[in-house]
């Protein structure tokens, strides 16, 4: 990375969060702490922070909460670091919009481990821009890594960070069949715990972006049994 990435802790264990930073730091990051919402929101007006590590239960509010404001207008890489380990709270985290959930108490290796593989999935390819062309002449789909822009006959398309990296990672490997495992392990981390359905979730948010007829989709087909494919 040829400049440091700054990430802003939200979590009012201020101990927790000294230790997680300056293990951060130490890997060449700038780390912010705030210990409630006020905090955080006010240090977003006047800083550009490229990931967020968030807690859930928070003295005024709820990471939940801080996070669906934040979608809103960010794509900012969320992950939720917290104590409430049910399923049900992991899936609504990553539903409204985080994109990794570690639960406490966590390990600094795995949470650095998941911070560098968020950052290098964001980030990592922007030095160098890579842009592919799918689809046909009629619904010709152009994407930019740069910017992280799609077009759909020159229109601009809206992804999600996710749905965004489902889909390069299909286009980096034109023609071939892409399992739903390494979907799942290359966009969203080898250490992530959500279901492999996520997979097909985000394929078929994709389609009803993409395809003319979502339905029967021409651009990202299904291959039955093993994953999923993009045809040149």
């Amino acid at each position: 990375m040829s400049e440091k990435k700054n990430i802003l802790i939200i979590d009012d264990d201020k101990d927790l969060s000294m230790i997680t930073s300056d293990m951060l730091e130490d890997y060449g990051y700038n780390v912010t702490c705030a210990e409630n919402s006020d905090i955080a929101f006010e240090l977003m007006k006047d800083n550009v922070f490229h990931l967020i590590i968030l807690d859930i239960n928070l003295p005024d509010t709820t990471g939940f909460e801080i996070c669906k404001e934040l979608r809103k207008v960010s794509s900012v890489p969320i992950i939720f670091a917290s104590a409430r380990t049910s399923e049900d709270d992991k899936i609504v985290g990553l539903d409204i919009g985080g994109d990794d959930y570690i639960p406490k108490p966590y390990s600094l290796k795995e949470l650095l481990s998941r911070v560098n593989s968020l950052i290098r999935r964001t980030y990592g390819f922007q030095q160098n821009d890579k842009k592919y062309i799918i689809g046909t002449d009629e619904n010709r789909i152009e994407i930019s890594t740069a910017n992280r822009t799609v077009m759909r006959n020159s229109e601009k398309i809206s992804l999600s960070l996710k749905e965004f990296d489902v889909l390069v990672f299909l286009a980096k490997h034109i023609n071939e069949t892409v399992r739903k495992e390494t979907i799942l392990s290359e966009v969203w981390g080898a250490y992530s715990e959500i279901e492999l359905s996520t997979v097909a979730v985000h394929i078929r948010w994709l389609r009803e972006k993409l395809e003319e007829n979502p339905s029967k989709p021409t651009i990202i087909k299904t291959v039955w049994g093993i994953g999923y494919t993009i045809e040149s």
